[in-house]
Parts: C-alpha cells; sequence; structure tokens
C-alpha cells in the first residue's frame, strides 16, 4: 500500500506545482525544484536558477495546466510522472495554448520529493483528440 500511497503523494505534488507556477509561488517553488534539477522547454534547456527567474520575471507564464490524464511510476526512490496537459501560457507577451506530454521526474530526500526534471514535448494533436 505503500507504493499507491507514494504515487498519490507524487500526483498531488504534482497538481500543486501547476498551482504554485501559474501563481508564481517562489517560496514553494525553490523547496520543491532540486538544486541539481533541469527543465527542457520548446525554446531550450536550462537549470534551477534559469527556470526561476524566468517564472518571476513573467518570461513565462504557467497560466493554466489543464491536465487530461496522469500516471506515476516509483521505481526506488524515484518517480517518474507523466501529465497530458493543455497548458495556456503568456510566453513573451503572447498567450499561447499546446498540448503537452509532461515528463516530471522526482527523487525522493530526507525533507520530500523534490522535483529533478521537468520536460515539456508538444503533442502533434490537441489534448482532447482520440
Amino acid at each position: 500500500m505503500q507504493s499507491v500511497d507514494a504515487e498519490q503523494e507524487v500526483l498531488n505534488l504534482s497538481r500543486e506545482k501547476w498551482r504554485w507556477m501559474s501563481e508564481r509561488k517562489m517560496e514553494a517553488l525553490d523547496a520543491l525544484f532540486h538544486e541539481k534539477s533541469v527543465f527542457v522547454h520548446m525554446g531550450g534547456a536550462w537549470d534551477k536558477a534559469r527556470e526561476m527567474e524566468i517564472i518571476q520575471s513573467g518570461g513565462i507564464h504557467y497560466k493554466q495546466a489543464d491536465i487530461h490524464e496522469a500516471s506515476v511510476n516509483i521505481i526506488g526512490a524515484t518517480a517518474v510522472l507523466l501529465n497530458r496537459i493543455t497548458l495556456l501560457a503568456v510566453v513573451g507577451g503572447n498567450e499561447v495554448t499546446n498540448p503537452f506530454i509532461v515528463t516530471e521526474v522526482y527523487v525522493q530526500q530526507h525533507d520530500g520529493w523534490k522535483l529533478a526534471s521537468l520536460s515539456f514535448t508538444r503533442l502533434l494533436t490537441p489534448s482532447g483528440a482520440a
């Protein structure tokens, strides 16, 4: 049963993360993002410091992530979560909506789960399509 509890904990944490990103809750994100975390977007890849700067400045404003599906696999002290989402964001002053599969990798530390990687893969078909 511990595995199911851990899976639900990571799913809940992921949902909270989207809210924190939308609301620019920098303290919560700083605590969640592992110091060595990496972020892969359509426009490039960068480290925690750059992602935090982009969120804080509004370079990317994650307005709303509509989660259509989410699954998580726990492998030892690592959780791999897949989200199929439609993301409404403001990028460079332009509001855009894109369908993504988002891969999130979490590692379990003494003080809880930390996000180690967040990677966006844009889908060629809308998230609502079959």
